[in-house]
């Protein structure tokens, strides 16, 4: 009888052996079907939705609340309300002011902070389980009782303006504007940021009427994963901890109408740019759409990451660029595919055609199996990395839930993106990736690079915003 020393040395000196095609990546293995583990859905009596699951791999709470109450909700003269309401709620609340708060996270080894996207405000936030009942009175004071005082405001206001100028000193940015401008015309989405102007607009009371009429629990979605036991016992502890919280009419967002999608060329002038952002846009699908995942698992094979055709062509191949990608951009009221590109100023107009082309194959070349193949992997291997921690439960679940998306959402995500066809794919590029309806922003010195652009079709030039 062999032993299991003479076995093992066996195996390995016969490996050892085997030749190994080094011209080939390995090969990946079926990646398993995800699946959420148990969680309880509650609504307390103030119509505060709460999602609660009991994780004990970790002696950690994590807290997310979502609110309807991005930026897009903000007044037409006072765009950054809901960013600056974000940024203050954690600047004193409740009897704690700003230090105050600061010490109490680092007494319960935790963080709690907001931030507002284009269609939300979220509060997130962790802290040692032990300390639970802390981290809730904390969330509590925070949407309820912020103390928006005026000397936090004030320098928060003037921090905002500087990094405005900071922002708006780079081409990318000032290009990412006017995009949004064209692309979202007449709808929030189209302010990308706020002006000087109307951060200097904002008061203490448009704070408190913001909260008043947006931080309320039937506008809210809570949720809790941690070890936090029993989920009625939890639940009725938050009842008798958010239980007052008084509810409210739940605000109407802006309509979903936007533009129907056109071909154009903007050419923003900066004298003496020595380099063209190059950015191409196209309004196309949300999450619940059909084409949703037919246009994603395309879009990666197209722009995303050191494998992808932008950059193989306009990098690698062409030497266009450093770096060169295009990305899908979903919204909950829309979403759209945008590109980036930054060239020399004297290869705008090849490098232009070359990003047109990438786009174009799309929809009138099939996708290769091994493409495919590759980005099925990558995209749903990304996808259950990013739910290996609570963090990413928490987060996952309560963007799903705001953006108005199903249970099965998260637990169909891999399913779908491996039941995408060739075929699919370039149905959707043909609808959604046609250079010829996409918006063109290219900002740099319209002297070097104005005439080569005109190849293309008509450019309007336009001046920098100062």
């Amino acid at each position: 009888m062999k032993s299991p020393f003479l076995t093992g040395l066996i195996a390995v000196t016969l490996a050892a052996q085997t030749p190994i095609d080094r011209t080939k990546p390995p090969e990946t293995g079926p990646l398993a079907d995800f699946k959420l583990p148990p969680f309880q859905e509650k609504t307390l009596s103030n119509g505060l939705r709460v999602m609660l699951i009991n994780d004990t791999r970790y002696p950690m709470l994590e807290l997310r609340m979502g609110f309807q109450a991005g930026d897009k909700f903000d007044p037409a003269d006072k765009e950054g309300l809901a960013e600056t309401v974000a940024s203050l709620l954690n600047e004193g609340a409740g009897d704690r002011n700003a230090r105050q708060v600061a010490e109490e996270l680092a007494d319960i080894g935790g963080d709690l902070a907001a931030s507002a996207t284009s269609d939300f405000l979220m509060l997130s936030g962790y802290a040692l389980a032990e300390h639970t009942d802390r981290l809730l009175s904390l969330a509590d004071d925070f949407v309820r009782k912020p103390a928006f005082a005026e000397d936090e405001l004030r320098l928060r206001k003037q921090n905002r303006v500087e990094e405005l100028k900071a922002e708006r000193a780079e081409s990318e940015t000032v290009a990412t504007e006017r995009l949004h401008e064209i692309l979202f015309a007449g709808h929030p989405y189209e302010h990308a940021l706020p002006t000087p102007g109307s951060i200097a607009k904002i008061t203490r009371e448009d704070l408190v009427t913001f909260r008043d009429r947006f931080l309320i629990p039937n506008n809210a979605v809570l949720a809790v994963i941690g070890p936090i036991g029993d989920a009625n016992a939890f639940t009725k502890k938050l009842q008798a901890r958010f239980g007052s919280w008084k509810k409210g009419a739940v605000p109407t967002p802006p309509a979903a109408k936007f533009p129907e999608p056109k071909g154009s060329i903007t050419l923003v002038d900066r004298p003496g740019s020595v380099q063209a952002d190059i950015l191409m846009g196209r309004l196309a699908v949300k999450r619940d759409n059909p084409d949703y995942f037919p246009l994603y698992v395309g879009n990666a094979i197209l722009g995303t990451g050191a494998s992808s055709r932008m950059f193989a062509n306009i990098r690698e191949k062409q030497g266009f660029a450093y770096h060169s990608s295009s990305h899908m951009m979903p919204r909950r009221d829309a979403g759209f595919v945008e590109s980036t590109t930054q060239v020399r100023n004297e290869v705008i107009g090849p490098a232009l055609e070359a990003i047109q082309h990438e786009f174009r194959r799309m929809g009138t070349e099939r996708v290769s199996a091994e493409e495919l193949s590759a980005v099925k992997n990558y995209l749903s291997g990304n996808f259950v990395m990013s739910l290996a921690t609570p963090t990413g439960v928490a987060n996952q679940l309560i963007n799903t839930r705001l953006n108005g998306l199903p249970n099965s959402y998260l637990e169909t995500y891999v399913d779908k993106i491996r039941r995408v066809e060739p075929d699919q794919i370039q149905s959707a590029g043909r609808k959604y990736l046609d250079p010829s309806q996409a918006t063109i922003v290219v900002v740099g010195d319209a002297a070097q690079i104005a005439e080569p652009m005109k190849k293309l079709g008509d450019v309007k030039v336009e001046k920098a915003p100062q």
